[in-house]
């Protein structure tokens, strides 16, 4: 509890030194304040974590219980994440936000930071459904106002009204989660309603619509389908800092939300619903990587790519939530693990990626690839640090993206072990959006590095461009750093992650994945004889824990073994490879004499930047085939009288059109529509009709009365 405080007392004291300092030190003691907060963040999660919980009474509401916040295992673990993001942004905000001083007051950035970094924090660790919803609430609208801070610009006040909307919307439909949870347990405190649901066994019917409403309800602030064309309108709009939160902190919020009712207070016990929101995680991750390819302004690309990753998350809880209902707590467990790792990885290296735009949008004024180019030579600091983001998102070893997906393809082909022939088909469908995603992201992430940090200035902006300052370094250095451990080391991160992954499975041990390798006395004896020769116990002598290998074998009287990777030994493997590879490069140029040319370019000094290959170009076969399947444009006419007696002038321009908006929100709208008009008619001023309808509506109260309370 005494990080907890501390934390709380240090956002609050920069809340107020925010209108104290002078105005040129604003920015710096918000910076100092919120390091520190966000450390003391950091702190109270591990602590509780890995040693004790703590709770704390806020209020006494009489007739309802206890306002109460506290700090188990799941609200930890979201905590620790929130705060290894807030730390280097702090760290990054104060020279970037020089930018906006001359425009905007950034008393206010520091109070609606700090603010929005009180009210998430309180959202994940409150303990009953009172103090959840007003936490969501003020933490709604402090990213409502976080979004729209440079409010000059009419479309940054569209994009944070859009946002608004979407998350209220969204926080009225995990109502109908909440009240059946209040009805059935008569308590708003989280462990009644938890204790309660392992108690009674209630209908399938209660069960599905409380899945329904919270998956849908805060998949919305997850960004999840259908509700996620909200997050490309709002990046965009948002300081490059408030879109690192946004993307590395509040979208998991959504996530929390999901598990904390699905996972912890009330279980899902039906393999269906978990087949659905495997199918859900599937679709979000589709849509979010195709845009993600075919995008060129940096920002839009990368808000893209979070969908595709709060996909990849969803695809891995609905597995957990599957192989549980369908009593296998050890898949399960494995599945969760690969969700939680999902988790803590895309916060990490997305933050990095929306602070390395930053950087680049200070260093050029600009986030069109198509106009940059070449920042490597200028921006070497933040296109190392992005170069470390780029890979860890495109799934590469030695980075920490690689594993988490890697878990969660392993955990979908153990389908085969579903009894149910249709399970076995969504899971293999859901493997293949996988592993399509991962391509595509790939593919989608290169065209990012090479167009923006390789290659000729295709601009002014981008051959000016300047370095960022030591804040930012250390901000997107650290974080990338941070990529780097995770991705050596994920015996240890899921070793970390193992009781919180099997309080989500209902069971699940740690030997399932990660052999004890470093004990031989508890290692079994044909593991011992097959993967010792390997190396399977390099390190046993030097390094603690169970090991450094991943592997998983079959049950059964004939085990074996299913898969098996060690991305440890791979990373030493690929420094090894490139040492030697650097040596063999030295000897041949000692050996011969280089020359130096100017390039050969199609029989001319130096092409204009107009000729030079683009991000259009790049990802131009993906656009073809995007909109010939899901038409992301539409054709639209507008018409010009000139005159009476002339014909109108129509002038076609093409719109984007997202995907969602039209196959779903679209013809929904239609449709209200439809019936708003029908309903206008009944308005139409004449006093003793609206009498008749008054006494009409009186009559049909007091037969509905009669009839159910005769």
């Amino acid at each position: 509890m005494t990080g907890f405080l501390l934390f709380l007392s240090l956002s609050l004291a920069a809340c107020v030194l925010a209108f104290v300092v002078p105005g040129h030190w604003t920015t710096r003691v918000s910076s100092v304040m919120g390091s520190f907060a966000a450390a003391a963040l950091v702190y109270s999660g591990i602590v509780s974590f890995f040693f004790h919980s703590w709770s704390l009474n806020l209020w006494n509401l009489q007739g309802w219980g206890l306002l109460e916040v506290g700090e188990p295992r799941l609200p930890a673990f979201f905590v620790v994440v929130t705060g290894l993001v807030f730390l280097p942004v702090s760290w990054f905000s104060p020279e970037y936000l020089k930018r906006l001083q001359p425009r905007y007051d950034l008393r206010y950035f520091v109070l609606i930071y700090h603010a929005l970094m009180m009210a998430i924090a309180l959202t994940f660790l409150a303990r009953d459904v009172i103090t959840f919803l007003l936490a969501w609430e003020i933490m709604s609208v402090a990213s409502y106002l976080a979004v729209n801070f440079e409010h000059l610009q009419e479309s940054h006040t569209q994009a944070g009204y859009t946002m608004l909307g979407a998350s209220e919307a969204g926080f009225l439909l995990t109502l109908g989660a909440w009240l059946p949870l209040i009805a059935v347990s008569h308590s708003i405190d989280f462990s009644a309603i938890q204790a309660a649901s392992a108690r009674h066994h209630f209908p399938l019917s209660l069960g599905w619509a409380v899945m329904l409403c919270s998956f849908f309800g805060f998949g919305v602030k997850a960004g999840l389908f259908p509700s996620m064309s909200w997050l490309p309108r709002a990046h965009p709009a948002a300081p490059a800092n408030f879109s690192a939160i946004l993307s590395g902190v509040i979208l998991n919020l959504g996530i929390y939300g999901i598990i904390e009712i699905n996972g912890v207070l009330w279980p899902i016990h039906n393999p269906s619903e978990g087949l659905l929101i495997v199918v859900i995680g599937s679709v979000t991750a589709l849509i979010g990587i195709l845009y993600a390819s075919t995008e060129n302004h940096l920002k839009r690309m990368l808000a893209h790519s979070s969908i595709e990753n709060m996909g990849l998350i969803t695809i891995a809880l609905g597995a957990t939530f599957t192989f549980r209902a369908a009593h296998l707590p050890e898949l399960a467990w494995i599945a969760g693990i690969a969700a939680l790792y999902q988790i803590l990885n895309h916060s990490l290296y997305k933050s990095l990626l929306f602070l390395g735009a930053g950087a680049i949008d200070a260093g050029t004024g600009d986030l069109e690839m198509d106009r940059l180019g070449g920042l490597a030579r200028r921006m070497p600091w933040t296109s190392a640090a992005m170069l470390a983001g780029v890979m860890a998102i495109s799934a590469l070893p030695p980075f920490n993206g690689f594993i988490s997906e890697w878990l969660i393809i392993q955990s979908l082909l153990r389908s085969v072990v579903l009894k149910p022939t249709i399970d076995q088909v969504i899971f293999a469908f859901s493997g293949v959006i996988v592993a399509l995603t991962a391509g595509l992201a790939a593919t989608a992430f290169i065209k990012l590095y090479g167009m923006i940090f390789l290659g000729p200035g295709r601009s002014a902006a981008s051959e000016n461009a300047h370095e960022a300052g030591y804040g930012p370094r250390w901000a997107m250095g650290s974080l990338a750093l941070l990529c780097l451990i995770l991705g050596v080391t994920p015996t240890y991160v899921v070793t970390g992650l193992s009781p919180l992954a099997a309080q989500l499975a209902g069971g699940g041990v740690l030997g399932g994945l990660i052999p004890p390798f470093f004990s031989p006395r508890h290692l079994p004896r044909s593991l011992g004889q097959t993967f010792g020769p390997l190396g399977a116990e390099v390190g046993h002598h030097l390094l603690p824990g169970p090991g450094l290998v991943f592997l998983y074998q079959s049950p059964g009287p004939s085990p074996n073994v299913v898969f098996a990777s060690s991305p440890s030994y791979l990373a030493v493997a690929m420094g090894i490879f490139l040492a030697l590879s650097y040596l063999a490069l030295r000897i041949v140029k000692k050996h011969q004499r280089v020359v130096r040319h100017e390039p050969w370019q199609g029989g001319v000094r130096q092409l204009p930047a107009d000729a030079h290959y683009t991000a259009t170009g790049f990802s131009n076969p993906i656009v073809v085939i995007f909109q010939a399947i899901l038409r992301p444009y539409r054709p639209v006419e507008h018409e010009q009288f000139l005159a009476s007696h002339f014909h109108s002038a129509v002038q076609r321009e093409v719109r984007e059109s997202y995907v969602v908006d039209r196959l779903v929100f679209y013809p929904a709208a239609t449709v209200v529509q439809s019936i708003a008009g029908v309903l206008a008619r009944i308005h139409h001023g004449k006093i003793n009709v609206y009498i008749a309808y008054a006494l009409i509506t009186l009559l049909a109260v007091i037969s509905l009365s009669l009839w159910v309370f005769p």
